[in-house]
């Protein structure tokens, strides 16, 4: 695994790995309902102060968004 840091991505890079980390089937974010744009901003501000990473699988080139256990 390789941790990819947040900042090195452009803009639209970003977006499309969160848009797809948020828009994944069986993702939970509980019994309220959140807009795109609010699932979107909590998770830039999961990566922004290290509660969550990048991380990318060269065996299988997967990328995925994983909380960090502190």
């Amino acid at each position: 695994m390789i941790v990819i840091p947040a900042q090195s991505l452009s803009a639209v890079a970003l977006e499309g790995i969160i848009d797809a980390y948020i828009l994944r089937e069986g993702t939970d974010y509980g019994a309220v309902e959140y807009s795109l744009e609010q699932k979107r901003n909590s998770v830039r501000k999961q990566l922004a102060s290290g509660e969550a990473q990048i991380c990318f699988y060269p065996e299988n080139e997967h990328i995925d968004i994983q909380r960090v256990d502190r």
